[in-house]
């Protein structure tokens, strides 16, 4: 177990382009220097960290959509206690684009509902971009102040000088000795100024079937996922209400006992990626529509984030809530989960309103979303 301190400032030891924070709310990890990269695929990744790591050490660092592992083994790691909300100094004169247009997103939801009436697809997730570009270079650590003690907030390094950061609601699996622990979250609903509408909202989703539907999907594929590798598994019947400050989510939150105690936290996270909360089910027809309606690539997006250490013990987030810096542009990313009965008009709010994690840091009006 790693001994944890407290950080006067949580940001003082960062090192662009070199350091990896990833903060969740048990423990804060901030790395200093780089021994070595650790990259290639997802399912070879596991022999390959620990070859790396051999009997101590740390790797951490993002994983992509597609498997490609960006992984830092640092010369230095802090652990400290979990971070209090943190304040930025949001900045004006961002030109913002919308990468598909409102109205495209829109119908490529209207296609993937088409393909399920024709194809062997139960959920696909289409997500949309939006670009803002500044005038003066990014400075990220002054983004990533106000994003600090929201879930799981993070910044590392990616390929070509580019950096990833956000504050993902979603855990996508941690091990600490045998203890297992996975939280999907699927089914959202925006929250509203008003309490007593906020709440209407809340038990609308709740009670909702489309989105009880949705989120059983994750939660099956979750747990037969995981059951292989845990001697116990418990897996809630109904989901829960969570919040951040700007949605509402169906989350359950599955717990096992691992087998075998040499199973990492990192091979737990290849058995589970991509879940249908980022991709759909089945995976390969979900893929093949992302590919044929999402005009771009999704990069690091829906990827994993967080760290394993030699012991195997680690935590990894889904890379939602989250944008890429590079020098003087910002590319956030939203998506939403389209099954059989879902309505183009309220996935693009449900992305709009995802986009504001991001939009309240950066100082971005939502007009910006229109």
């Amino acid at each position: 177990m790693h001994p944890l301190t407290t950080a006067v400032d949580p940001l003082a030891g960062y090192e662009h382009g070199e350091s990896v924070l990833f903060a969740s709310p048990h423990r804060t990890l901030l790395t200093r220097g780089v021994d070595t990269v650790v990259g290639g695929d997802l399912d070879a990744l596991p022999e390959k960290v620990a070859a790396a790591l051999g009997r101590d050490g740390v790797a951490a660092g993002a994983i992509g959509f597609d498997g490609t592992a960006h992984l830092v083994v640092p010369r230095a790691v802090t652990w400290s206690a979990p971070l209090e909300p943190g304040v930025g100094s949001p900045r004006g004169g961002w030109r913002v684009r919308p990468l598909p247009a409102p109205e495209d997103y829109t119908e490529a939801v209207r296609r993937a509902l088409e393909l399920m009436d024709a194809d062997d697809l139960d959920k696909v997730v289409l997500a949309r971009t939006l670009e803002l570009g500044s005038d003066e270079p990014i400075e990220v650590r002054e983004l990533l102040r106000p994003l600090l003690g929201h879930g799981y907030s993070f910044a590392t390094p990616l390929p070509g000088g580019r950096t990833l950061i956000g504050a993902s609601p979603e855990l996508l699996v941690s091990r600490r000795g045998r203890t297992v622990v996975a939280n999907p979250l699927a089914g959202s609903a925006a929250r509203l100024p008003d309490p007593v509408e906020d709440r209407r909202n809340a038990e609308g989703l709740a009670a909702s079937a489309k989105d009880r539907h949705e989120h059983r999907l994750v939660v099956d594929a979750v747990a037969d996922a995981l059951r292989p590798y845990c001697a116990d598994l418990d897996v809630p019947s109904a989901p829960e209400l969570t919040s951040t400050e700007t949605m509402w989510h169906l989350s359950t939150r599955v717990t096992g006992v691992l087998r075998d105690p040499d199973v990492s936290a990192l091979t737990l996270a290849a058995a589970l990626h991509p879940t249908p909360a980022v991709c759909g089910t089945p995976e390969a027809a979900a893929r093949r529509a992302i590919e044929r309606l999402e005009p771009f690539d999704r990069d690091f997006y829906t990827g994993l984030v967080g760290w394993t250490d030699a012991a195997g013990d680690g935590e990894w987030a889904v890379t939602i809530r989250c944008a890429t810096v590079e020098e003087h542009v910002l590319r956030l990313y939203a998506g939403a989960g389209i099954v059989p009965g879902s309505d183009p008009e309220l996935e693009l709010a449900e992305t709009s309103a995802k986009f504001r994690t991001m939009l309240r840091a950066l100082g971005v009006s939502a007009d910006a979303l229109a």
